[in-house]
């Protein structure tokens, strides 16, 4: 059997990971092994955004990099699809396996389903019910195209019978993104959270500051935004700057992994000189895997609009305020069990729960088959697919 793994970005690259891993520990004693090809498209192609990821998880090179770049929603479709048309048709794989719900997912799907090549998608089934991500029509087209759907929770499953995807199709086999998490806990267990904020700032600080203002470890605030709901209209992210210098930081330190696209509207909007002189917020460059979990197993409290990370704070217990208006993974909702709050970019809303879950004790939750094993079954499920 060969399978061909197509990535194009960060959040895949979490994903991909504990697959491969479970491809060569069934290779060890396999009678007829599986061979398999890693496709990068290179939708994050910088070394922060990529490389450092590829490295610190294990992730071997990959065999394929297409070098796709940076782009509009449809130049990085189109050109995946052109490429990917050239690899598969001299591949000429089994499975196509994609994950998650970035351009490469849909590109790749579309791809190999007009080459008659099955297609596995591991991540499926997850629904915002909001068409204006394109995340969200990134899921729904891979889901309808996908002979086989691999779902991270009962909720994922629901949308999918909803939309009339037939049950033989549909495979519950937990969150492959907790894989990666149990399977780096203990080395970020290890670092120091000093050393991750002094060898990432963007604006220099002296390593005693840093220790002066996080003499108590779990003492600060973890803060993530790049989402264009966010950062792409000066008002809203004016709003969100102010909060975080002129409120939040003055209760408690706050470490913000700036992303690339945040920087830049940050310094468009002529916000960039508020933040970096707030003496209680530091500024970090994007982080390789294990100091981002280091920092989300010790923060006291996260401020994201990302969906991964609504998945870690669930299964770490961080508490977590979410900075959007919908979630397409409600199983890490407070109501029904998680850590994250929805608060979109309301200033009130964002206000209220902040100071209600500031020094709320933290309480990790394992939805069902978040169990450190997603890999193995979602290669079980191809190997027996018929």
């Amino acid at each position: 059997m060969k399978i061909l793994s197509v990535v194009g970005a960060r959040p895949n690259f979490m994903k991909v990971a504990p697959f491969i891993r479970s491809i060569n520990n069934y290779n060890k004693t396999a009678f007829i092994p599986i061979n398999h090809y890693l496709v990068h498209t290179g939708q994050h192609y910088d070394d922060r955004m990529s490389k450092s990821f590829f490295d610190a998880l294990n992730i071997p090179e990959a065999d394929i990099n297409l070098g796709i770049g940076s782009g509009t929603h449809a130049e990085q479709v189109g050109r995946s699809m052109i490429e990917l048309e050239k690899v598969f048709a001299i591949q000429n794989p089994d499975w196509v396996v994609v994950f998650g719900d970035v351009n490469a997912t849909i590109a790749a799907a579309i791809t190999a389903k007009k080459l008659n090549i099955k297609i596995c998608h591991i991540e499926a089934g997850l629904r915002s019910g909001d068409m204006k991500m394109p995340e969200e029509i990134n899921r729904i087209v891979t889901d309808r195209l996908s002979d086989l759907l691999l779902t991270p929770d009962r909720f994922s499953i629901d949308n999918l019978k909803a939309e009339g995807i037939p049950n033989k199709r549909i495979h519950f086999v937990g969150n492959i993104m907790i894989d990666t998490l149990e399977l780096n806990r203990a080395q970020a267990e290890k670092l120091s959270i000093y050393d991750i904020v002094y060898h990432n700032q963007i604006i220099h600080t002296s390593n005693y500051q840093i220790r002066q203002s996080l003499s108590s470890l779990n003492q600060f605030a973890l803060v993530t935004l790049h989402r264009p709901s966010n950062v792409d209209k000066k008002d809203i992210l004016k709003s969100l700057v102010d909060f975080l210098v002129d409120e939040a930081s003055q209760k408690i330190t706050i470490i913000w992994t700036v992303h690339p696209r945040t920087q830049k509207q940050l310094r468009l909007f002529n916000l960039w000189d508020k933040v970096c002189k707030s003496d209680n917020i530091y500024l970090l460059h994007p982080l390789d895997y294990h100091s981002m979990l280091k920092l989300n197993m010790q923060a006291q409290i996260m401020l994201t609009d990302s969906g991964g990370l609504q998945e870690e704070c669930t299964v770490l217990g961080t508490p977590c305020i979410t900075m959007r208006w919908n979630t397409e993974r409600p199983v890490t909702l407070r109501e029904y069990g998680g850590a994250s709050v929805l608060v979109g970019n309301d200033i009130l809303r964002i206000r209220e729960e902040f100071n209600q879950t500031l020094y709320e004790p933290r309480n990790p939750e394992r939805p069902e088959l978040w169990d450190g094993h997603t890999a193995d079954r979602c290669l079980g499920e191809i190997i027996d697919y018929t």
